[in-house]
């Protein structure tokens, strides 16, 4: 066994042997002693204990105590009605408080009483009470805080479990203390009743057996009570107040001490006030001046010495920022930062910084969170986070969208202007700076705040700079999104799938297709900005033709069709007539012909002449649409749909390519043109 151990259970069982054993009054001495000194020694623990559970055996400990106190209430009584003398500290403490006087050691000890039950039990239990309950009802919701923190990777797992495991320490101390204060107002109860049958006991023995006059056996079993119950109430009130101050404890991970005096002390406003009050009592009131004015001059002399200690403080925290600055600046550079690649990145000039700072009324930030919401909404992936940058390289009004590190567009705005669009219908026009819109390439105007109300009643479309930028990062991400996609993100769309329909995923993954193969489905569907949202459809139809083809190609063309209602609704307003172009049924067979299957892939073998004829035609055709103000949609057999748009996707980036499957019963289109060589 441990030395520990064996102490503790010594400790126990000598509690159980004074409540058998008649004890010589020398021991009795030498163990209230011991147990006074254990009283402190629990007193300033609890005091320097940073958070409660440093004390968490703190229940147990008050349990223990309890009977080793109340052992020595029985050790003592015993000697004192036996024998007359239960020792030197039993006696010293009942003559020497009350000052030899027996009126006054009764006062001073139902003083004592008086303090333990009323205030300090009391009030111990009721906080105890009340902390364990918050405490409990607190627990879900620190339980969800810490699931946020790890789903947004702001903590680990490791640190996720410390946290959870502190929680559900602290919730067991605060519930195992509401019990064990028990302990302590039994205690106090117990202590009280003692000290009653001692006094009676006493006067009888000294009466009855001793032969003695009424108040001298008065005079001599009191004062030994007194002395009895001063010993045994003064460890249980240390006892108590420490238990008061465990469970009254801030959470706050600091020292007991230096936080008092500087919540208190540490203002030094509030030190000249109660200075400067204390001296106006003693000059204008009868109190003593000089005792007044002597308080109040400390008072007054702390705060100026608390202000200056704040001073030097906030000098010493400048320099030493400074100095961290400047060693991070003087350390070796960490190259494996710079090998992290951000997968967004908007970068601007120094002049566009104000519309990213919140403090200077900037709301960048807050539409880049609404872009990361819409685009999910619209698209159902989750973008991933947008890193926004300031760059001195650039010019003070200019910034540049990069794709995982390699910039891929910019834009310039002017501050204090307003981009207006003229969307074909103005009635009058309006002065400005010539530009383009950055998103689409737009011709426009930069127009100055006093032309913006003149330039929207002529018809024409106005936005700010903020709107400009945020649009043109939206496009930026929507274009790039399929590519932005990883299996990481698949993986998490899987997860939350799972959660609904575990028998279809776990048919999927991985026993039809791999995840990368799942993945190139999803990237081919975001790359024509095809919505991913219903996975659950998607992966039903990967789930039934999975089995007879795995070219990722084709299965997306499977795909595609069971989301005929959303591409519909996407390219086909209802209750209206849509014009598309269609392809020649001759070039359709020429296309199909020029297809070459490989391990690899299947790809087109057109010669590239007549490639140049078809895109000849398809721009002649869809330039049709354009002037009707439509968009530029080509209509094909399903078959030929994705070879294609393979074939002019390189020409033309905005075409969109729809089979006739894909395509509801009740949608009515028109044909204005037909692709032919």
């Amino acid at each position: 066994m441990k030395k520990a151990d064996i102490g503790i259970a010594l400790y126990i069982l000598a509690a159980f042997v004074m409540l058998i054993v008649p004890l010589p009054s020398w021991l009795l001495d030498v163990l209230m002693t011991f147990n006074i000194a254990l009283s402190f020694i629990i007193l300033f623990a609890c005091m320097f204990a940073k958070e409660v559970l440093e004390m968490s055996y703190f229940p147990t400990i008050l349990l223990f105590t309890t009977i080793f106190r109340i052992a020595l209430n029985v050790s003592s009584t015993r000697l004192i009605l036996s024998t007359g003398d239960a020792g030197n500290v039993v006696q010293t403490f009942g003559s020497f408080v009350g000052g030899g006087s027996l009126v006054i050691g009764v006062v001073i000890f139902i003083i004592l009483i008086i303090i333990q039950f009323v205030v300090i039990n009391k009030g111990s239990e009721r906080v105890a009470e009340v902390t364990a309950r918050f405490t409990l009802d607190a627990m879900p919701g620190k339980q969800m805080a810490i699931d946020a923190d790890l789903n947004t990777g702001a903590i680990t797992d490791e640190e996720a479990k410390e946290r959870r495991d502190k929680i559900q320490h602290e919730a067991s101390f605060f519930g195992s203390m509401d019990g064990a204060v028990k302990y302590v107002k039994g205690d106090a109860n117990a202590g009280l009743i003692i000290t009653g049958v001692n006094v009676v006991g006493g006067i009888l023995t000294g009466m009855l057996m001793q032969n003695m006059e009424i108040m001298e056996a008065i005079n001599k079993y009191v004062i030994l009570t007194i002395g009895d119950g001063l010993v045994s109430q003064i460890p249980s009130l240390l006892i108590s107040l420490s238990t008061g101050i465990l469970v009254t404890k801030g959470s706050k991970d600091s020292d007991f001490g230096p936080e008092i005096i500087k919540q208190l002390f540490g203002v030094p406003r509030v030190m000249y006030i109660v200075g400067g009050t204390v001296i106006a009592l003693g000059v204008l009131t009868p109190l003593n001046l000089f005792l007044y004015a002597a308080f109040g001059a400390v008072f007054i002399i702390t705060g100026r010495m608390v202000a200056s200690n704040l001073e030097k403080h906030k000098i010493v925290s400048e320099v030493d920022q400074d100095e961290v600055a400047a060693s991070e600046t003087r350390q070796p550079e960490n190259v494996n930062s710079l090998l992290q690649v951000d997968p967004i990145e908007l970068e601007f000039g120094y002049g566009i910084i104000q519309l990213a700072d919140v403090n200077q009324g900037g709301d960048l930030l807050d539409r880049v969170v609404m872009i990361r919401r819409q685009v999910a909404l619209e698209l159902g992936t989750v973008v991933p986070i947008i890193r926004l940058r300031d760059n001195i390289q650039l010019n003070p009004n200019q910034y540049i969208i990069k794709i995982k590190g390699i910039q891929v567009s910019e834009g310039e705005i002017l501050f204090d202007h307003y981009m207006a669009m003229n969307p074909g219908f103005v009635v009058e026009e309006v002065a400005g700076i010539p530009t383009f819109e950055p998103s689409f390439h737009l011709p426009a105007l930069w127009i100055t705040e006093g032309q913006r109300e003149r330039a929207e009643a002529a018809g024409y479309t106005v936005v700010d700079p903020p709107s400009i930028i945020a649009t043109h990062l939206t496009e930026i991400i929507r274009h790039h999104l399929a590519e932005l996609l990883t299996r990481q993100d698949v993986q998490r769309l899987v997860d939350n799938l799972r959660e609904s329909n575990p028998v279809l995923v776990d048919e999927l993954i991985p026993k039809l297709l791999g995840l990368g193969e799942v993945q190139k489905v999803l990237q081919n569907l975001l790359r024509e900005g095809i919505s991913i949202r219903d996975l659950l459809t998607i992966f039903e139809t990967l789930a039934d033709y999975a089995p007879t083809t795995r070219d990722s190609d084709i299965l997306t063309e499977y795909v595609r069709q069971s989301l005929k209602r959303a591409i519909s609704g996407k390219y086909f307003p209802p209750n209206e007539t849509t014009s598309v172009v269609t392809l020649d049924p001759k070039l359709e067979q020429d296309i199909m012909a020029s297809v070459k299957h490989t391990e690899q892939g299947a790809y087109l073998t057109l010669d590239p002449e007549k490639t140049k004829k078809i895109m000849k035609s398809v721009e002649t055709e869809t330039e049709k649409l354009e002037r009707l103000g439509k968009n530029p949609i080509v209509l094909t057999s399903p078959i030929v749909r994705m070879y294609f748009k393979k074939l002019s996707e390189d020409y033309f980036k905005d075409l969109i390519v729809v089979s006739y499957n894909e395509i509801e019963s009740d949608v009515e289109l028109q044909s204005v043109g037909m692709v032919t060589v």
